[in-house]
């Protein structure tokens, strides 16, 4: 702080004051609220399990889950071929079919959740036992060794989103929240973009060669790292660029606090409050975990939403922070306009 701000009255700085230490307060809450509200007690509900039309035998024992509990939901396909396209883009978490010797096997992909694999496993399980029937399990897409847990996607999806929004807010704070005009906001599009591939490499490479955690599919997990870098930064340009440091808070309530818990990350989202399960499909960290489980262990039919939800608001914030541009440039007009001592303005008559 310079010599002419700590010499200002009291009443000048303590409004601004007040309200960047209340929002902060309020950030913090609603992240606790949020943290704490989503992941507390995971309740999982209609956790989609595929079943063939016509396999009578799997069809009865589904009938008899969903009857004692609202764990499970059957999804019905019209073939095996159909049932196992679902699971592999996954629409599902498991198939049940009949097996051999009257008995039932059952298809997961614990890559899309392990969690909801798990639970999907005991449930069916249980009620295989109780219809005296044996079952096989088989996990088709399993998870690598090296991220039992099933993680590693989440926490990549929340390194790359908070790199991108840290990107804006540094070269926010830097040359300031809206860009003074279309070339200049071109020249932060083209900076966050190259900082965005550079990033998606380097996240890459950690999760690969640095960390051994993936063996595969590196290059597409730096692209998908540099896509959901650039979404994330250019959605916090646009809202800083309209909102000033209002839109740095609101930027992390949709990002962070609110992205987090809501991206199906940590638990799938079929085990989240009612008011987060939906959020994964339309928020940034969400859907980046989604395409980065897609690139690494899916078929390339299971990235649609995601790199489209993603593209999108790529296009939304580049929109967003050049209408603001133009938006702020024509008000700087108006008002340069306006002075008496501006250029082209009226002459004053006594």
């Amino acid at each position: 702080m310079d010599e002419a701000q700590r010499n200002l009255p009291v009443r000048d700085w303590l409004p601004r004051t007040a309200a960047l230490l209340l929002g902060t307060l309020a950030l913090a809450t609603a992240f606790i609220a949020a943290y704490v509200g989503a992941l507390h007690q995971p309740t999982p509900r209609d956790v989609p399990v595929g079943v063939v039309l016509g396999d009578q035998r799997a069809q009865a024992v589904m009938a008899a889950v969903r009857q004692r509990t609202n764990k499970i939901e059957p999804i019905e396909y019209d073939d095996p071929g159909a049932a196992d396209d679902g699971l592999t883009s996954r629409e599902v978490y498991g198939v049940l079919t009949s097996g051999p010797d009257s008995g039932l096997r059952l298809t997961t992909a614990s890559a899309s959740a392990p969690s909801a694999a798990d639970l999907v496993n005991q449930v069916l399980g249980q009620a295989a036992q109780q219809a005296n029937l044996p079952i096989q399990v088989t996990d088709e897409v399993p998870v690598e060794s090296t991220d039992p847990r099933g993680l590693v996607p989440f926490y990549l999806a929340v390194g790359y989103v908070l790199g991108g929004y840290l990107a804006s807010t540094a070269l926010g704070l830097r040359t300031g929240t809206a860009p003074v005009s279309l070339p200049r906001a071109g020249l932060r599009v083209a900076a966050l973009a190259v900082y965005s591939v550079v990033l998606g490499i380097v996240g890459a490479a950690v999760v690969g060669p640095v960390l051994d955690v993936w063996h595969h599919d590196i290059p597409a997990v730096a692209a998908v790292g540099a896509l959901a870098v650039f979404a994330a930064a250019m959605v916090a340009s646009a809202v800083q660029a309209w909102l000033g440091l209002l839109g740095t808070g609101i930027v992390i309530l949709l990002l962070v606090v609110l992205g987090n818990p809501g991206s199906g990350g940590i638990y799938a989202p079929e085990f989240l409050p009612a008011w987060l399960r939906g959020m994964h499909r339309w928020n940034v960290p969400g859907l980046t975990t989604d395409l980065i489980k897609s690139a690494v262990y899916f078929d390339r039919r299971s990235t649609g939403w995601a790199l489209s939800g993603l593209t999108i608001w790529v296009l939304l914030g580049i929109l967003g922070l050049v209408t603001a541009t133009v938006f702020r440039a024509h008000r700087r007009a108006a008002r340069a306009r306006a002075r008496p001592d501006a250029p082209g303005a009226p002459a004053a008559h006594g």
